[in-house]
Formats: structure tokens, C-alpha cells, sequence
């Protein structure tokens, strides 16, 4: 026999309020529609010079979840591997506003499209390809959103460290997702 169960008026208010807090715990996601999280980076998205094996363009990424309050965001895009273990800087990109989603295939390259570009490893304001020594194992590339209380309105060409610096205090949550990449 079968038992049907009815919560009161009170009981399912707290049922509800329990399931939109777990809703609203689940945090910052980003995700990429170019690589799954964990996965091979396509070739696309590889450095375009030399014999990098690459095109150079930026990957799609998304966000969403952002913590309340988040004006903007600010994405890196790192290889903690490189430069033998100290790390290369491919992607500052900042100035998004709270209110996009993500920033797609080839956007974010160079400055406009609502976001400014800081500088790579090469002191170049540009989004970098992937480039580790030939023969290396594939190397990790952290692509991480940090969402801010910051308005979009930093200046142009920062390195990693002075974003890092002007975030200090105005940061409030990041994600990531990494890839590989070898040649």
C-alpha cells in the first residue's frame, strides 16, 4: 500500500528554504565548451608560433554562480608547469562585467569585447598559446574566474602580480578548470 505524504504550510516553507540554500551553496562553476575540465586542450588553442602545433585562439569559457555582490571578473590562465616549475602566465584578461557569462572561442585576445587584456609571459597584452618543450609531458593550463566587488574600470596592461595586488580585499570567490596540453 502505497502512503502519501502532505507537508504542512510550515514544514514545506522549511523544505524550500533548505533546498534554495543548498541551491545557492553550490558556488562559482566555470566551465569551457573548448576542453572538458581535466582534458586535452584541441590545438587550436596552442601558441601559433614557432612549431607550437597551434592557431593561438583564446578558449570559450563560462561562468556562472557568481557570490552576490560581484561587479566584475578577472580570468588567468596559467602553466604551473612551465618555465620548470615556476609557472607562465598565458591569459590576464579583467574589466568583465558581473553581468556576462563568459567570454567565447577567440574573445578576449586583445582589449575590447568588454574585457582589457593584461600582460603575458612575453610582456605582450595578448592572450599566449600553449607552447611547452616538445617531448614534455603535457603540461596543466589553470584557466580560473575570480569574481570582484571591483567596477570594471582597472587600468590597462597589468601583469598577473599587479592584478593580483588591485584584487587584494575585492576578491570574493574563484573557480577553475584545467586542461593539458603537449606536443
Amino acid at each position: 500500500m502505497e502512503k502519501t505524504i502532505r507537508l504542512g504550510g510550515a514544514l514545506a516553507g522549511v523544505m524550500l528554504s533548505i533546498c534554495m540554500a543548498q541551491a545557492s551553496a553550490a558556488g562559482m562553476l566555470v566551465t569551457s565548451s573548448s576542453y572538458p575540465d581535466g582534458g586535452t586542450i584541441p590545438a587550436l588553442h596552442g601558441g601559433d608560433s614557432g612549431d607550437c602545433g597551434g592557431k593561438g585562439v583564446s578558449p570559450q569559457v563560462s561562468w556562472s554562480n557568481l557570490p552576490a555582490g560581484a561587479k566584475s571578473v578577472a580570468l588567468l590562465m596559467l602553466d604551473p608547469d612551465g618555465a620548470k616549475g615556476l609557472g607562465v602566465v598565458h591569459w590576464v584578461a579583467y574589466n568583465i562585467g558581473a553581468d556576462r557569462n563568459q567570454l567565447k572561442q577567440g574573445e578576449g585576445q586583445i582589449d575590447g569585447a568588454g574585457a582589457t587584456v593584461g600582460k603575458n609571459v612575453t610582456g605582450a597584452t595578448a592572450y599566449r598559446g600553449m607552447c611547452p618543450p616538445a617531448g614534455d609531458v603535457p603540461h596543466h593550463y589553470t584557466l580560473t574566474v575570480i569574481a570582484t566587488d571591483l567596477e570594471p574600470t582597472l587600468p590597462a596592461g597589468m601583469t598577473r602580480d599587479e592584478l593580483l595586488a588591485a584584487l587584494k580585499g575585492h576578491a570574493l570567490g574563484g573557480q577553475s578548470v584545467v586542461g593539458r596540453y603537449g606536443r
